[in-house]
């Protein structure tokens, strides 16, 4: 038996799970998210030698520090101090918890990337009634159309206790990150000399799928609108994306449509999805990697390979601090590891293979799942030939306000063009994301509102 079947087996026999087992569970299994395991499915227990903690809850409430909705978050843990630093030339000593695409990092700027590794504080946290959605999605949700799709879950994870592949990507696509959000924030592609040029827009999320009050009928297939401007540069000012995420893509694929400010039309855009490049990512990201992962995913065989214990970006605040600039951050090759922190957290490990007769420029990708919230926190995508290509990293922190775990910023590399581009970062905007404005409803995320709001 491979070593990954042994894993998966074993997490079956410690969830008292099956592998044929269907993606609902009995009362008392679902009876362990308020015993055993966390109320979003992660084990509470430590691991065995204390390097990862017992879960006690997470940051449940904003620090003092913290004054208003949109203001940048405060370090919780200032006066904390890296416990060792990851090289180069260190980094055999622990690469039984490092990814493929990490030891590739290294390996490509041997002299620069550094990890720097801080004491694990599982900082996760989830309001009650987003851990009670959670219990009774664990005994009604179910996967559709192959896995294509997920029905009888509303306003919290849909498989806290996963029994595939399918079922974990399902979490992190539907993963908690507020009701409704609004962010100017700003992209960049680093060239290999360093040089970049900001991009920036305003998005307004609305995260159908978290309404309060909002039922599974309600809900008409659509987990999130999302409509963004372009700000700045002033040559691409006034562009607009507008999108419903379904819940059943292959059903009804993602609606969507763009905003030509120069001849102000709104065109539909069947094309926003799977690899289609990013042009504000100058290529160095996919439609499908935008916030990690997203979108339909038919286009890949999903394997559970089980949990392991990995060295992921973790409670980064100071990353996205106002005192760091962009100047600062922004390094030929990679981020400033001087502004980063990772630490040790248990991971689901999910591996996508394109099914035959399918297209995608990744073959194969690797994903890393945080436990506590769902977040994909490293992806290792590999080319047609079977060679690393890109590793993506999210640099995960609590927001508080909500409480939940999302990102600070998305770094994606490519270690073979030795590039890198950055999604997200807002450290030299008078805000950060503010959680707090009242959705405006379906309504105001059409193309016809699209056109009013270009004009």
């Amino acid at each position: 038996m491979k070593k990954s079947s042994i894993l998966l087996a074993g997490l079956c026999i410690t969830l008292g799970l099956t592998p044929l087992a269907q993606a609902k569970v009995s009362k008392q299994q679902a009876d362990k998210l308020r015993s055993t395991l966390t109320p979003l499915g992660g084990e509470r227990a430590g691991n065995s030698d204390g390097s990862i903690p017992e879960w006690r809850g997470g940051i449940q409430f904003p620090p003092s520090s913290y004054k208003q909705p949109g203001q940048h978050h405060p370090d919780p843990f200032p006066s904390d101090q890296a416990l060792f630093t990851i090289t180069a030339q260190n980094m055999a000593k622990y690469a039984k918890h490092l990814t493929e695409g990490q030891k590739a990092l290294f390996k490509a700027y041997p002299d620069t990337y550094k990890m720097p590794i801080f004491k694990s504080r599982r900082t996760a946290a989830t309001p009650q009634w987003i851990d009670d959605n959670t219990y009774n999605n664990a005994l009604s949700a179910t996967l559709v159309d192959g896995g294509y799709g997920i029905k009888d879950a509303i306003g919290g994870i849909p498989f806290p206790i996963p029994q595939s592949g399918l079922e974990v990507i399902w979490n992190h696509n539907t993963r908690w990150r507020g009701e409704y959000a609004v962010r100017r924030a700003s992209e960049v592609a680093v060239q290999r000399d360093g040089d970049y040029s900001l991009i920036t827009t305003q998005a307004e999320i609305d995260y159908n799928y978290y309404k309060r009050g909002m039922t599974v009928a309600d809900l008409d297939n659509v987990l999130i609108y999302y409509l963004s401007f372009t700000k700045a540069p002033a040559r691409l000012a006034g562009g607009a994306v507008l999108a419903h995420e379904t819940m059943n893509q292959l059903k009804e694929p993602r609606r969507a449509w763009g905003y030509n400010a120069g001849q102000r039309r709104v065109r539909k855009a069947p094309n926003l999805a799977y690899d289609t490049p990013v042009a504000a990512a100058d290529g160095l990201r996919t439609i499908d990697e935008t916030d990690m992962f997203n979108g339909s995913p038919d286009r890949y065989n999903w394997k559970l390979i089980g949990k392991q214990e990995t060295f992921i970006p973790y409670n980064n605040y100071r990353v996205g601090s106002p005192e760091v600039t962009y100047k600062q951050l922004l390094q030929p090759g990679h981020l400033n590891p001087e502004y980063t922190r990772y630490e040790k957290h248990r991971v689901w490990v999910v591996e996508a293979s394109l099914k035959e007769g399918k297209r995608h420029i990744y073959h194969k990708r690797r994903f890393y799942i945080d436990e506590d919230s769902w977040n994909a926190a490293v992806i290792d995508q590999y080319d047609e030939r079977g060679e690393l290509w890109r590793v993506s990293m999210a640099y995960l922190k609590n927001y508080y306000e909500l409480p939940g775990v999302w990102t600070s910023m998305d770094v994606f590399h490519d270690v073979q063009a030795r590039r890198y581009h950055v999604q997200g970062m807002d450290n030299e905007e008078r805000s950060t994301i503010d959680f707090s404005k009242v959705s405006p409803g379906p309504r105001y995320f059409t193309p016809q509102e699209l056109r009013r709001r270009g004009r």
